[in-house]
């Protein structure tokens, strides 16, 4: 008998599918396609961190590492967090994992029993609902939309709490709108916190380094509620390093030492020569990370300026990461006089079919009115991405 958990059965198969079966048709059919919904740097690890992994595998670096990590990566990151964040958390409260996205996995499950309440801002990165269903939690999702920044109110965020409020889990620089909270937005937000003590609040800060003109804050920075913070990282973005599969949490001793027991019988510690590579990444200046967001600046304007000229197209101006989330719902009902654009879905295959590019539905962020478009492309390819855009646009009525 073919029968799956209950628990995998209620997670939901991503919203792409459809758009990536399309594309690779088009491929095969010779067809210049140009995908504009890819999540990571489209940047080479720099050298310098590829020959530390090579010395790593030269220098034996092959065996079972310790669960929580290396003791020179626990300390790379608790330096790290000291010169970039001023934040101060002893290597105890840091566990290294395979990847960001195993850090919230781990967390969730060290946190959630059955029927607890996870707070998650709306637009949010696909993986932090499914965490949540798959440890029997009840998303709270607040809405936000363009015109407010994709951010939520200090009064959305109270009326949000109830007493089975167990987390809130956001991320700033956000994936997929790009918005910042600045340093009083998230003191305000603190000041909620301080009054509800049961509830851990997690950072989510991937994209950290990759912002614009302004600085990053991080919401731990709030002495009043430094206990009930878990910042989450990693070197994917920065470092463009995806593959290598590193991220860390910097979390209240306890909850550190729950992770650290579940993850010992999970997976144990990650990649022993990703971890040595990611030693050098932390530890280095941070010149290669500010040339490629040098790079992401120039392709954030040009894509907003081309944006700009589309009718009925309206846009944010993010002020971090690399994606841009223009809401299209003025084109919802719209038809080319063979297809008819009835949502943000529609429209992805539309785009892909007309304008041979591939972006990525909102509805899987939460954001229905909305597509992704990420700029880790060439200015090139966007140029031609967003011109094809604009004229398949311009045949819906």
């Amino acid at each position: 008998m073919e029968r799956v958990s209950d628990r995998v059965a209620c997670l939901s198969e991503s919203a792409t599918l459809a758009v990536a079966q399309k594309s690779r048709e088009l491929k095969e059919k010779g067809i210049d396609v140009i995908s504009l919904g890819v999540g990571e740097p489209d940047f080479n690890t720099p050298d310098f961190i590829k020959e530390a992994a090579k010395k790593a595998i030269d220098d034996n670096y092959s065996t079972y590492s310790p669960v929580p990590g290396y003791a020179s990566l626990l300390k790379a990151i608790s330096d790290k967090l000291k010169r970039d964040n001023n934040l101060e958390y002893a290597t105890n409260q840091i566990i290294v994992s395979n990847g960001a996205k195993h850090s919230i996995a781990n967390l969730l499950q060290a946190l959630i029993n059955k029927d607890d309440e996870v707070i998650i801002p709306a637009p949010y990165w696909v993986t932090y609902i499914e965490l949540v269903k798959l440890n029997e939690g009840v998303n709270v999702i607040i809405p936000t939309t363009v015109d407010s920044d994709f951010k939520i109110t200090p009064a959305q965020l109270e009326a949000a709490i109830t007493p089975k409020t167990r987390a809130f889990l956001f991320s700033s620089p956000s994936n997929p709108t790009g918005s910042v909270y600045t340093r009083a937005e998230l003191k305000a937000f603190a000041d909620i916190f301080a009054k509800h003590p049961n509830i851990i609040v997690i950072s989510d800060e991937i994209y950290e380094h990759i912002v614009y003109g302004i600085k990053h804050e991080s919401i731990a920075q709030f002495s009043e509620i430094k206990d009930q913070v878990v910042v989450v990282n990693g070197v994917s973005k920065a470092f463009a390093m995806t593959g290598y599969r590193i991220g860390y949490i910097a979390a209240p001793l306890w909850l550190a030492k729950a992770c650290n027991k579940l993850q010992g019988q999970y997976t144990s510690g990650p990649c022993s020569v990703s971890q040595i590579a990611s030693v050098t990444a932390l530890n280095a200046p941070l010149d290669t990370v500010f040339a490629m967001v040098e790079q992401f600046e120039k392709r954030r304007n040009l894509v907003l300026s081309m944006l700009a000229e589309i009718p009925g197209v309206k846009t944010s101006k993010p002020d971090g990461a690399f994606y841009v989330f223009p809401d299209i719902s003025s084109f919802f009902g719209k038809s080319d006089g063979t297809v008819t654009i009835n949502n943000a879905h529609d429209m992805g295959l539309f785009i892909l079919s007309n304008a041979f590019t591939g972006v990525v539905s909102g509805e899987a962020f939460g954001a229905p009115e909305c597509i992704r478009i990420s700029y880790a492309a060439s200015e090139a390819d966007l140029t031609k991405s967003l011109t094809r855009i604009k004229d398949a646009l311009a045949t819906l009525k």
